[in-house]
């Protein structure tokens, strides 16, 4: 069965055609108000129009056209721009009636939009089961197969959503359109980010985590829409719903356009001082939280999240997690994003700095593991310095976790008896040098996807455009046939697995788009559990791996219960 497209059409000004007068004729013209459209009604004049129906045509929302209908209504009942053909037409009369399947068939010679009520082939569009709240819809569909389960779905669905979620998408687009008037404004940018507003792409395009350097200018001048469109990506909807004008206002003066980073003062992001810790003394804790699902949290490390005063998150720590705070616990997300990396984690630093000086229990919370690729190390020489020795909690990294989520065994018999870690970004953004070719070896490469082009040059023998003048190919490349794979928000319900091959990775990432964070595992253990089958490259979507778990197995559910 085909996949219908769904849009958001703009029908003000628009002539809706609704047929019948019944419950369902008074629904339809309802949805054709709210919209922004005019409801013309086609019904005899003896006919019994519902209650609510009589309502809205005394009330001059609803034009009554007392009469029968005629072919003739479709082409002379319109808006005079488009010739009087009307916009759409509702049919409620129902599937079994000649007349529904007559309509419908002029209607698709006309091309024009036509709805019959309980007859899925006599229609060219559905409306479906909206949720609404300000700027914000939500819309499901069954495709005819089962109306019913769509109402609930989208009930359920509104009701994970924190309250008033759409006064602050309200919020955040103002702060849009602010920053893209100032930054046009002040640099004459013909496109300030290159945020596009659409809402349909399912994955960030594949430059969106692309690396930027000191010595990009035109980056500098865009970097207040780039850090918008990353708390939007990575901040959990639950905090976003909490931002305040005065918080806004502060992020626009943090990023100025003209000048180098500037820290926010302590008391927009949290306060410190209304803690409800009665800890006296103060304790750092460099924490992993796992590759993305909060149910890989260490016992240990939940425990400092339920205990700390104050919590410095990596903003790539997912949702699920940061929901698992306390509310009562001021949390500040690193504002990172590329090209400023060094400065937000310098704010970092001093903020828990300042906290422990206070006499607080500080929570580092990181993703995957603190001392692979995330700095820990880094960190616990600053804070020792400052005479506070952390206490490090380990967490499942990404690296080895990723690779089991999507069927690659690192290591396998006859295939694979080495495991490579590796960084995809050096210091400052360099390019590190590639890994020579071991058949046997599985490499993993963290914080790749970004310069994924050039990883693959290198690795390949090809010398890359971003390599330093004195690198020269690599002498032992790897072949382009060699399969691999980019995994992208590893064990969490929307982990998106590419299976492909060197040779055809870079156009397989940037025809799907990217979903970061992600890493890139190169080897021929790629191919042992699951393979392309031949095709360029293949997509997985979604993660179950954990339902048996916690709603399939009772006497496992009662066992994790107990812990």
């Amino acid at each position: 069965m085909p996949v219908p497209i769904l849009t958001a059409h703009d029908a003000a000004g628009h002539v809706h055609l609704i047929i019948g007068s019944n419950p369902l004729a008074s629904a339809r013209c309802t949805k054709s108000i709210e919209c922004g459209a005019k409801a013309i009604l086609i019904a005899p004049p003896e006919a019994q129009l519902h209650y609510s129906l009589i309502k809205k045509v005394e009330d001059g929302q609803v034009e009554w056209r007392k009469k029968t209908f005629v072919d003739k209504d479709l082409q002379s009942l319109g808006r005079q721009e488009v010739d009087h053909v009307v916009d759409a037409v509702f049919v409620t009369l129902g599937g079994k009636v000649d007349l529904s399947a007559h309509i419908s068939t002029l209607c698709r010679k006309l091309r024009i939009p036509v709805n019959v009520a309980d007859s899925p082939s006599l229609c060219t569009f559905a409306l479906l089961s909206t949720h609404s709240d300000g700027p914000l819809q939500i819309g499901i569909t069954t495709s005819g197969k089962g109306c019913k389960l769509a109402s609930r779905i989208r009930r359920e669905l509104a009701a994970t959503l924190p309250p008033n979620f759409g006064a602050a998408i309200e919020r955040l687009g103002g702060m849009r359109r602010r920053i893209f008037e100032e930054d046009h404004r002040r640099h004459d940018l013909a496109d300030a980010g290159g945020d596009n507003s659409d809402d349909d792409a399912q994955a960030q395009k594949a430059s969106f985590n692309q690396l930027v350097t000191d010595s990009d200018h035109d980056a500098a001048k865009t970097r207040r829409i780039r850090w918008l469109s990353q708390i939007c990506e990575y901040w959990p909807l639950r905090r976003l719903a909490s931002i305040s004008d005065a918080e806004i206002e502060t992020i626009l003066q943090s990023y100025n356009p003209t000048s180098t980073f500037v820290q926010s003062p302590l008391g927009v992001q949290f306060d410190i001082s209304t803690s409800l810790s009665s800890t006296p003394k103060p304790l750092i804790i460099l924490a992993g939280s796992g590759p993305g699902s909060p149910h890989l949290l260490t016992i240990a490390t939940h425990r400092a999240i339920q205990i700390a005063d104050v919590i410095l998150a990596d903003k790539l720590v997912p949702a699920p997690v940061l929901d698992l705070i306390p509310r009562r616990t001021p949390v500040h997300i690193a504002r990172k994003f590329p090209g400023n990396a060094d400065a937000a984690q310098q704010e970092l630093l001093e903020m828990g700095l300042e906290a422990l000086q206070q006499g607080l229990t500080v929570l580092r919370l990181k993703q995957g593991d603190p001392y692979v690729y995330g700095r820990g190390g880094e960190e616990y020489i600053f804070f020792r310095e400052h005479g506070y020795i952390p206490m490090v909690l380990p967490g499942i990294t990404s690296s080895l976790a990723a690779p089991l989520f999507a069927a690659i065994p690192p290591t396998h018999r006859n295939v694979s008896d080495q495991i490579l870690i590796c960084t995809g970004t050096g210091r400052k953004g360099a390019a590190p040098a590639p890994p020579p070719y071991v058949k046997s070896q599985t490499v993993v490469f963290l914080m790749a996807l970004h310069r994924l082009s050039s990883l693959v040059d290198s690795l390949t023998g090809v010398t890359p455009p971003d390599a330093p003048s004195n690198s020269s190919p690599n002498p032992f490349p790897w072949p382009k046939a060699t399969p691999c794979a980019v995994i992208e928000r590893a064990s969490c319900p929307d982990q998106r697995v590419i299976r492909s091959s060197l040779a055809q990775v870079v156009s397989a990432v940037e025809e799907e788009g990217s979903r970061p964070p992600g890493l890139l595992v190169v080897g021929w253990s790629c191919d042992v559990l699951k393979s392309t089958g031949g095709a360029t490259w293949l997509m997985e979507d979604g993660f179950r791996g954990f339902e048996e778990l916690f709603t399939g197995n009772n006497k496992i559910r009662e066992l994790l219960g107990e812990l």
